[in-house]
């Protein structure tokens, strides 16, 4: 049990003895206020009447002793005093009103830490209205207020728990500045762990359809991705309001506000900080699918991991249902998925330390990014990229562990041209329209799979031959905000 002696009462000591009481352990306190320790012994608290600078009127034993009253002077008597009768017991000295700089010197010295409570605001207020993250949440806050109407938050096609996760995040911030936004996105949530995620933590999330009426919103938001028309299904010439995302953006991106940070491994980690920095305490199902969002891009801290990355998850644990989480991360595996892996695993075509495989027709998009995981783990595979084909579109999914090469820009470069294609150096995605190649049927469908194995394998191989080299975290740009004055 931790023995705490808390040692004068001023208003730091009393609220303090308020969170200390909460805490396991003992506390007891030394005040030569008049009615003082009475009045906390009615409270519960062991309290003595006494000269908090005496020696005599301290307990036998204390393990954290904390000097809390207003005068330096006496806050330095009694640090010596504690600092003598209890030499190993954690010193923490509450600085008091004006010291001079030989008091301030001697505490340092004797304590183990010194707390400044003017230092510690003038940071605060510094740190408000001085630095580049404050500067950035002002100018997103503003945008926010300038909207006459409510915000549509559009996620990515087909979104992912990264992209999930950052539109109710971004709906928690857009609340505060009374702006209502809706979590929007086109295309099919069939991910096992993306639909527990959205059901177990009950979000409300709008589908859009082929054609949606953007004249119900005043202003647009893109999440997890950076240009309309580009992974998802807006207008190209749609106006956008905001924009913050992770991904390194092929072509410039022009929104009133603009947040690209390829150097963190998360859109939720963007959106984690800002909650932090807005002071606001995220619910449970909004801090608990950040998370979830951050541990999955970064494939558990594992891939194109940050600093911020770290923080942000510290920041949202005292948040999450940590049963819900894990209820989220265990879904059941399908048998449409169980097959896939097993056709990916049976196709694959491996050369050198890159493979390829053809899963041919699916369902279920997601359980070829599940597959192309999975084959990443096997023996003397650096690079896994998996295909297959649904509703007239090859989707193809590419992973890499521990080389130079930029996936993304191997994607780019091979299938761009006939196809979308992007990501990061290390997980990157592309979709191709079959056109003309998908009216072939009947006896004719494994023809078809052959010609897209030869264009799509074809093309990775070669492109592999001469891959770019993946950038360093220094070669990136962390952020551009447009002017708006």
């Amino acid at each position: 049990m931790v023995r705490r002696l808390v040692l004068g009462c001023s208003l730091f000591g009393g609220d303090l003895l308020r969170t200390l009481t909460d805490r396991p352990g003992s506390v007891t306190v030394v005040t030569d206020q008049k009615g003082r320790a009475e009045d906390l012994r009615a409270e519960g608290i062991d309290a003595l009447s006494g000269d908090p600078t005496d020696r005599e009127t301290f307990p036998d034993s204390a393990d954290v002793v904390v000097v809390a009253g207003d005068d330096p002077v006496t806050n330095r008597d009694a640090a010596a005093a504690a600092r003598g009768n209890f030499p190993d017991a954690v010193l923490v000295v509450h600085l008091g009103g004006g010291p001079s700089n030989a008091i301030r010197d001697e505490l340092v010295d004797l304590a183990d830490e010194v707390i400044d409570p003017r230092q510690a605001v003038l940071d605060r207020i510094g740190d408000a209205i001085g630095t580049t993250q404050s500067e950035r949440i002002y100018r997103l806050m503003r945008v926010l207020r300038n909207l006459d109407g409510p915000l549509a938050v559009v996620m990515h096609d087909n979104p992912d728990p990264d992209a999930i996760a950052s539109a109710v995040a971004l709906q928690a911030i857009a609340k505060r500045a009374n702006v209502e936004a809706t979590a929007c996105y086109f295309g099919d949530i069939s991910h096992q762990e993306n639909r527990a995620l959205v059901n177990l933590l009950e979000l409300d999330l709008h589908e859009f359809d082929e054609t949606p009426n953007l004249d119900e919103y005043d202003g647009i938001a893109l999440v997890d991705h950076s240009r309309p028309g580009v992974n998802d299904r807006l207008p190209p010439d749609t106006v956008v309001d905001i924009v913050i995302d992770h991904h390194p953006p092929r072509e410039p991106v022009e929104a009133a506000y603009v947040d690209l940070r390829r150097r963190v491994g998360a859109t939720s980690t963007v959106l984690a900080e800002y909650l932090d920095r807005l002071g606001i305490v995220p619910d449970e199902h909004v801090a608990t699918a950040l998370l979830f969002g951050i541990r999955v891009d970064t494939n558990d801290f594992t891939r194109e991991v940050s600093t911020a990355d770290f923080e942000a998850a510290a920041s949202l644990v005292p948040h999450v249902n940590t049963d819900l989480l894990q209820r989220v991360e265990t879904p059941s595996m399908t048998s449409e998925t169980m097959e896939t892996l097993a056709r990916a695993i049976s196709n694959r075509d491996q050369r050198g330390p890159a493979l390829t495989s053809n899963v041919g027709d699916v369902r279920d998009r997601d359980a070829i990014a599940q597959a192309c995981d999975y084959l990443l783990g096997m023996e003397g595979v650096d690079i896994a990229i998996v295909y297959g084909l649904m509703d007239g579109t090859v989707y193809v999914s590419g992973r890499t562990r521990g080389t130079a090469v930029d996936l993304g820009e191997v994607l780019r470069d091979a299938l761009g041209s006939i196809g979308s294609a992007g990501g990061h150096a290390d997980m990157a995605g592309a979709q191709i329209p079959l056109g003309i190649l998908d009216a072939v049927g009947g006896d004719s469908r494994e023809s078809l799979a052959t010609i897209v194995t030869d264009i799509v394998a074809g093309r990775i191989f070669e492109t592999l031959e001469h891959a770019p080299a993946a950038p360093t975290l220094d070669s990136d740009v962390a952020f551009e905000f447009p002017l708006d004055e």
